[in-house]
């Protein structure tokens, strides 16, 4: 199976200046590719597209013409090319109008990054053997032995720090033990995760890193603003060696700061909702989930960042790819009613506010939490003709 694996890296002085050049020579080439592609596009639309086997075949002559490309690694070039056929491929196949030609990359983006499909080998207990970079200090890596590395991607973040991706092959993990329970799971915006047995897990609480982020944001803002006027002053005054926007220590600092706690609060949530899933699965060998559409919810600016925040999409994806690592079964039904029917008559008594969080049934006179009778109704929705569910088999 393939997975996905994050390592911190700690590059020396050495290695960070050649991994700035990489990344610029990845930039370079798009660059230089998307506007020899543009101007057959623009001269004759009928003109044969070209593939990335062809890009690559330009390869040659371009490191021929330009000799610094020749310190990245080769298949990070040829990735590149990939990268931009498959856009113009979207182009050309979108018949909404909905998505554009390639754009050009630009220097100042935050974020640099680039992809290769060379090797990568175990050097240490926390060294790695890059192409190019030589042997690089990294996180732990003793659960890289027998993993067949496919794919790499060595990423510069906007908080200062590096990481490698990787896309390994790994062998399948052992399956976990059947417990013979099943489980309906309705999802909210105070509490994450309300279970049909009556248990509540509540949504991550990021507000103390947002507040932060927030307060360098706008820092962030006043001081990028006036690092504009300064450098437009050096500009107009035509000073020898005018200061661009990027020389200012200042914006930089409250760009760090506020990019580190955007990611603290990003890295808590997900490693929240790692945990839960994973004690989910261990818990429950059927677990039943609405089959909600989230990006259709969050057009309602009144919940969009609430349900953001809650990050419904995520922890569905986690339990998806999870019940099929360990054995475990997840059903998606349709979520409608499942507030509104009474889960011991089956009456369904209408629409309700949200701020109702609790409601009697008037035909059976049942006292409701609305969202543990939601999570019962979502539990017996998968179950057929209101029979017991097909339990998972070993």
């Amino acid at each position: 199976m393939l997975k996905g694996i994050k390592l911190r890296l700690y590059p020396n002085k050495t290695q960070q200046d050649q991994l700035e050049q990489m990344f610029g020579n990845d930039r370079f080439v798009w660059n230089q590719m998307l506007a020899m592609m543009n101007e057959r596009y623009q001269n004759n639309k009928d003109l044969p597209f070209l593939g990335k086997f062809k890009l690559n075949y330009l390869l040659k002559p371009l490191k021929k013409e330009y000799p610094f490309l020749k310190n990245s690694d080769s298949s990070s070039l040829q990735v590149v090319n990939e990268f931009l056929t498959q856009s113009w491929k979207n182009f050309f196949q979108d018949k909404s109008g909905q998505i554009g030609k390639p754009r050009f990359h630009s220097r100042k983006y935050l974020k640099k990054s680039y992809t290769g499909k060379s090797i990568i080998k175990v050097a240490g207990k926390r060294y790695l053997k890059i192409p190019k970079l030589g042997y690089i200090k990294t996180s732990k890596t003793g659960f890289l032995e027998g993993a067949k590395i496919k794919r790499y991607t060595v990423v510069l973040e906007s908080t200062g720090k590096y990481y490698l991706s990787l896309q390994a092959e790994v062998s399948e993990p052992q399956k976990l033990r059947l417990t013979g329970r099943e489980i309906g799971i309705d999802v909210g915006i105070a509490d994450l995760a309300i279970l049909s047995n009556g248990l509540k897990y509540p949504s991550f609480d990021g507000s103390y890193f947002e507040k932060k982020a927030k307060a360098w944001q706008r820092k962030y803002s006043r001081r990028r603003h006036l690092a504009k006027l300064l450098a437009l002053q050096d500009k107009n005054r035509k000073v020898l060696c005018p200061r661009s926007v990027e020389n200012f220590v200042n914006w930089q600092k409250a760009q760090k700061l506020k990019a580190r706690y955007q990611a603290k609060a990003t890295n808590q949530r997900r490693d929240y909702l790692h945990k839960l899933t994973t004690h989910l699965v261990k818990q429950y060998d059927v677990i039943v989930i609405e089959d909600l559409k989230t990006k259709n919810l969050q057009h309602n600016h009144c919940l969009a960042k609430s349900i953001a925040n809650a990050s419904w999409r995520m922890f569905r994806q986690m339990l998806e790819y999870k019940c099929k690592w360990y054995g475990k079964r997840l059903i998606a039904v349709d979520p409608k009613n499942t507030s509104r029917i009474c889960s011991e008559c089956g009456y369904n008594s209408g629409a309700k506010p949200l701020e109702i969080r609790e409601w009697t049934c008037p035909k059976c006179q049942t006292r409701h939490d609305r969202d543990i009778n939601a999570a019962i109704n979502i539990l017996y929705k998968a179950k057929p003709n209101g029979q017991g569910l097909a339990m998972v088999k070993s």
